[in-house]
């Protein structure tokens, strides 16, 4: 990774990179965050001093990356829910890595001489670090593919995604790429990209219906091969309100400042909810009232029981008296094909239910990442080769602590303190099943 860029365009990001850093740049534009890196693999997984240090100059060189005149015109064009300002801030903003990012090796003499953990804090303006997670993570994982990890082939790449989107197509499920953050490599995503479009081809000449590849989450793939980009919220925007203004009015704050940046309807594409940064339970305890379900699209759940968010959300909407008929419910946990089929199969028992009350279930969408962009086998002996579970979190915003408290106790994140006394204050029990 000495050699060109692995990130050449500053939209090789998620969208709802881009969709939070508008809501910020309206309402937070002076907040001073950080972000803290987390490997929960290193029991196993640990980067050589090769592979940092080919993250770190990968890294100094977003620098020189900015929003070009195509990509301007394109986000005009396709993303018309982006406003003349931000998109004017994001076309002059320059990142600073070398001020922004601190990154360190700290060798594990255990696993080898040049073996380690690595480090990472980011700092600086919120409406501009934002913008590190994505690449930072998706650097750190072709480092470590080229450096540490290296039995393994990109040869078999297109035609295993293409047999991947023919296998979810042939569920007749809706899906978009959500791989980005931790592909194997910058060139493995583009291949994935170019099989699941072959897959979708493929299966609509063949007569298919009821599949979709819906698009992807990478905004510079979306606008390179014509797809749908895709995304909303994530966590860091309840997770810094909760910081700022107070962690029992943290999620119907932020649906409250979503609106009022992108004013919502049943169908807009902007208006998924995430319920998993202080417990799905707290969420629609405080936050998911008969008005607000009516006027937003749908949920997503990232953390937890899959089939028993669906069967939650069923009995939620049902509460609330309404419809769900035009309303979905996106998936985007660690999922394969075995675990699509699993919700599937329940969606389908949970439809026949409401269907004899007249209702009908809500629809289902998949958002598949490292399943597509980080699925290999060993090149030489048997096994996989393992992804990295890694991911970046914001950790302070205005010097206080910003938690995340899942529906799955090992993606919690945040002083172990402040976890234990927010549970405290809400309320919240590791049994609630509200």
């Amino acid at each position: 990774m000495s050699g060109p860029s692995v990130i050449t365009s500053i939209l090789d990001t998620d969208l709802y990179k881009l969709t939070m850093q508008k809501a910020i740049f309206v309402h937070f534009p002076t907040q001073e965050v950080e972000y803290k890196f987390y490997n929960r693999s290193a029991s196993t997984m640990k980067f050589s001093r090769e592979s940092f240090e080919a993250f770190q100059q990968q890294v100094q060189a977003l620098s020189q990356i900015s929003l070009t005149s195509d990509e301007l015109s394109w986000l005009q064009t396709t993303c018309p829910y982006f406003s003349s300002s931000y998109l004017s801030f994001l076309a002059a903003l320059r990142l600073d890595p070398a001020n922004q990012v601190e990154a360190t090796f700290v060798p594990q003499p255990e696993f080898g001489e040049e073996m380690g953990d690595i480090e990472i804090i980011i700092k600086g303006k919120w409406v501009e670090t934002i913008l590190y997670e994505v690449p930072l993570m998706a650097i750190l994982s072709e480092s470590y593919f080229q450096h540490v990890d290296t039995n393994w082939s990109i040869d078999q790449t297109f035609n295993l995604a293409k047999q991947k989107s023919l296998s979810l197509l042939s569920l007749g499920v809706v899906f978009s790429e959500f791989g980005t953050r931790r592909r194997r490599s910058s060139a493995v995503h583009k291949l994935v990209l170019e099989g699941l479009i072959a897959g979708e081809k493929e299966y609509l000449a063949s007569g298919g219906k009821g599949g979709k590849l819906n698009g992807t989450s990478n905004v510079h793939y979306a606008m390179v091969f014509g797809l749908n980009p895709v995304g909303t919220i994530a966590h860091e925007w309840i997770m810094g309100l909760a910081a700022l203004k107070g962690y029992e009015v943290a999620n119907p704050l932020a649906l409250d400042l979503w609106e009022e940046v992108y004013p919502p309807s049943p169908l807009s594409p902007l208006h998924i909810a995430l319920t998993d940064t202080l417990s799905t339970p707290i969420f629609f305890r405080t936050a998911f009232t008969s008005q607000r379900a009516q006027a937003w699209k749908g949920l997503r759940q990232d953390s937890g029981d899959p089939l028993l968010y669906l069967q939650r959300t069923h009995r939620v909407y049902r509460e609330l008296g309404v419809s769900m008929k035009d309303k979905v419910v996106v998936f985007s946990d660690g999922l394969d094909l075995e675990m699509v089929q699993k919700i599937e199969e329940e969606g389908r028992r949970l439809e026949g239910e409401d269907g004899e009350m007249g209702g009908g279930g809500v629809k289902r969408s998949y958002g598949v990442g490292t399943w597509l962009t980080n699925d290999f086998e060993k090149k030489v002996g048997e096994g996989k080769s393992k992804a990295l579970n890694i991911v970046i979190k914001l950790s302070k915003i205005d010097g206080k602590d910003c938690i995340k408290i899942s529906d799955e106790i090992s993606k919690n994140t945040g002083n172990a303190d402040t976890v234990r006394d927010v549970k405290e204050l809400l309320g919240l029990t590791n049994g609630d099943k509200k």
